[in-house]
């Protein structure tokens, strides 16, 4: 059976994406593109099998453009080097811990940002409110207490420029450079003197430049994934109006409406491996060193897991099921810390913005974060 030739990149980056994501995982769970140059697992049951097998498909590959441009870190190694990489930071973005660590920064950022837009009556909440929410909780978070949001934006835009440079075949501007030095010289001036930080703890166990490397990819992933869900999540809601009356009436529903949007449209879309030796998933023949890609977002509406996998569903009881964090080796270590900055958000929306609409509709694209360009709306005063 052959792949359907219809399906493109720019298809799958488009804002209609699951549709095209549904014929490809109709034709096979796991399929070969030749525009991508691997394979593309698209049922739910093979993802979790990818993610969950370090040993048969692995991150640590010189192909894997981050590490090129960050460093070793937990997010391109595998094994125990992984292990030795990720156990520092474990403990501070535990669930039980995070609530009572970062929960009022989050909260006292989040009614700050409401408050400063209340009186405009309108506003861009993507680039106005989800975008300096996680900035600034990023900026909290690692212990960089004294440089401001635009400045952290500055470095995280190098960075991201740079490994999309890379991922292209193109070179970067070297422009990253600078910005991860300014980095390390922010990141150890804070070691060993904020203990809120979730870096001091580190210090003994990794060397400073593998601090440095794991704080650019948290401040990476904290940054374009949380600013997706909270945009992404709005977007949901604001398309929805009898979801949204009940997500204000019923403040417990919160938690059930983010892993919802979650499900429906996850911040990152796909996650990459390489296979270590020639292996069969689902009925493909997957050779040696092939680029596997999963999307998370196809898995996130596989029929065979969830009824209706287009509709947004706040009774829906398996949305926990969702992908959104990955699984395995490398879950997102800070995925409740995004559960909180997101839930937070949206009642700091909800409480202080009301009648909040939208201006447009509004629609996620993008091949790997996958984020609406604005979500303009209005509201009373």
């Amino acid at each position: 059976m052959q792949t359907p030739r219809d399906v493109t990149l720019a298809e799958l980056a488009g804002p209609d994406a699951a549709a095209a994501l549904a014929r490809l995982r109709a034709h096979a769970p796991v399929t070969r593109l030749a525009e991508l140059d691997g394979w593309l697992v698209t049922g739910h049951a093979p993802a979790l099998a990818v993610m969950r097998d370090a040993a048969h498909f692995t991150v640590a590959d010189p192909r894997f453009s981050t590490a090129r441009v960050v460093g070793a870190s937990m997010l391109s190694t595998d094994g125990a080097e992984h292990r030795r990489h990720r156990r520092p930071f474990a403990a501070p973005f535990r669930a039980a811990e995070l609530e009572q660590r970062f929960g009022g920064e989050v909260a006292r950022l989040a009614t700050g940002l409401v408050a400063r837009l209340r009186p405009a009556r309108a506003a861009d909440l993507r680039t106005e409110f989800a975008g300096p929410l996680s900035t600034a909780v990023v900026a909290h978070t690692l212990g960089l207490r004294d440089i401001d949001v635009p400045t952290v934006l500055g470095w995280y835009a190098a960075i991201v420029a740079a490994v999309t440079a890379l991922s292209a075949g193109d070179r970067p501007t070297g422009e990253e450079i600078a910005a991860m030095r300014d980095l390390a010289v922010a990141v150890r001036g804070g070691l060993g003197h904020d203990a809120s930080s979730v870096l001091t703890g580190a210090r003994g166990s990794l060397r400073d430049d593998e601090i440095v490397a794991n704080a650019a990819v948290m401040m990476f992933g904290g940054i374009e994934t949380t600013e997706g869900m909270i945009a992404n999540l709005v977007t949901h809601l604001l398309a929805d109006p009898a979801a949204l009356d009940r997500v204000r009436v019923e403040p417990d529903l919160v938690p059930v409406a983010v892993e919802e949007s979650l499900r429906l449209e996850p911040a990152a879309a796909v996650v990459d491996r390489y296979a270590t030796a020639d292996v069969v998933l689902a009925g493909a023949a997957i050779a040696a060193g092939d680029l596997v890609r999963v999307s998370l977002a196809a898995a996130n509406r596989d029929p065979a897991v969830f009824d209706r996998p287009d509709e947004f569903e706040l009774d829906r009881a398996n949305s926990r099921s969702q992908l959104a964090f990955a699984r395995g080796p490398h879950a997102c270590i800070a995925m409740d810390l995004a559960r909180l900055e997101t839930r937070v958000g949206l009642g700091a929306l909800l409480d202080g913005l009301p009648g909040l609409r939208p201006v447009a509709p509004a629609a996620a694209a993008g091949l790997v974060f996958r984020k609406p360009a604005a979500v303009r709306v209005h509201w009373d005063f």
